[in-house]
C-alpha cells in the first residue's frame, strides 16, 4: 500500500477522549476493523463506509469494543 493512498482523519477516543490521527485506506472499501487507543490502550472499534461512487467520500464511526456499530 502507498501511503498517498491513505487519509487522515482527526477522531477521538470514545474511552478516554483522547484526539488522534486515523488513517484510513478507502481503496479497500467499507470495513470494520479495531484500533487500539495509543493513550489508554483500550480496543476501538472502527468503521468505515466508504462511498461506492466516489472513494474520497467516506464516513468513520468509532465505538467501545463491547458496542454494536
Amino acid at each position: 500500500m502507498h501511503e498517498e493512498q491513505l487519509t487522515s482523519r482527526r477522531v477521538h477516543c470514545p474511552y478516554c477522549d483522547a484526539p488522534f490521527d486515523l488513517l484510513v485506506d478507502t481503496t479497500q472499501g467499507s470495513q470494520l476493523t479495531w484500533e487500539d487507543c495509543h493513550i489508554c490502550c483500550a480496543p476501538i472499534q472502527v468503521r468505515i463506509e466508504v462511498d461506492l461512487e466516489d472513494v474520497n467520500a467516506f464516513q468513520v464511526t468509532l465505538g467501545r469494543d463491547d458496542e454494536v456499530l
